[in-house]
């Protein structure tokens, strides 16, 4: 034998970190579920983020590539969301460039700092989702209706963009719930108006945050391009659910996507 290969002969394919294909289409069908969950109330970030952890991709990698897959939810979820007419452009074109900056300075912060740092921010997160829970659970009808003008304050939106942007960067968990809170309590939005108008956010963190990872080589594509299918697919029909649905639908799925973070990071102080 002279080494040369039979023509049509194509080398396997090599995947990360001893992954299997099976492993990664599991990791898809996750990215699924989570981008499907991620567009009615956020928190995909709880499905992914583990089961990329649990796939054997170090901390550093597993972040990025968790950005790098979850950018492609947010994207669809809001495209669907833009074409049902739910999300405000004009203050779209304020947010989207805080939620730019903002996660653009968290993810600096978090490469700067140690990593036991975000270790340390999540007994706040804990009690302040805790009491997020204990809010919806007594206030029912919560971003029941909206007004009709949809007022916002453009300042506002922007600190509310930057603010939650820049923690969904250096930390992330509850990134979406918080943001679906802040436009029903602050603007009057339903909670399917407010699920919309965070997705501008949302999406402009992702990206900003995917950027900054990508650059330093932390995006595992081989992994991240397989779940940013199921990412897309899901989040494109938790949008159309939600644009058919009801704010009822939204602030149960708010609540059961609270209740699951909460579980979470309490399992991670455990351990």
């Amino acid at each position: 034998m002279d080494g040369r290969r039979a023509p049509g002969y194509t080398a396997p394919v090599e995947l990360p970190y001893d992954l299997t294909p099976w492993a990664v289409a599991a990791l898809a069908g996750a990215a699924f579920v989570a981008g499907l969950v991620d567009a009615i109330a956020g928190g995909g970030g709880v499905i992914t983020l583990p089961a990329l952890l649990l796939a054997g991709l170090p901390t550093g990698v597993a972040l990025g590539t968790n950005k790098g897959q979850s950018v492609f939810g947010s994207g669809a979820a809001l495209a669907s969301y833009w074409r049902a007419g739910l999300v405000r452009r004009r203050l779209a074109r304020v947010t989207f460039p805080m939620g730019l900056l903002g996660a653009a300075l968290g993810v600096a912060l978090l490469l700067k700092l140690e990593e036991k740092v975000p270790f340390a921010v999540k007994p706040v997160v804990m009690t302040l989702l805790v009491a997020v829970a204990a809010f919806l659970a007594f206030r029912p009808r919560f971003g029941a209706g909206h007004r009709e003008a949809r007022t916002a304050v453009p300042s506002v939106a922007a600190l509310l963009a930057f603010a939650v942007a820049a923690y969904d960067g250096f930390f992330g968990p509850g990134t979406g719930t918080f943001l679906i809170l802040g436009f029903v309590a602050l603007f009057g939005d339903s909670a399917r108006e407010a699920s919309a108008d965070a997705k501008a956010i949302n999406f402009a963190s992702n990206l900003a945050s995917c950027a900054c990872f990508a650059a330093l080589g932390r995006v595992e594509w081989a992994v991240a391009l397989p779940m940013a299918a199921g990412q897309f697919a899901g989040a494109t029909l938790g949008a159309r659910i939600t644009v058919r649905g009801s704010d009822t639908l939204v602030r149960r799925a708010v609540f059961v996507v609270v209740v699951a973070t909460v579980a979470k990071l309490a399992m991670d102080l455990f351990r």
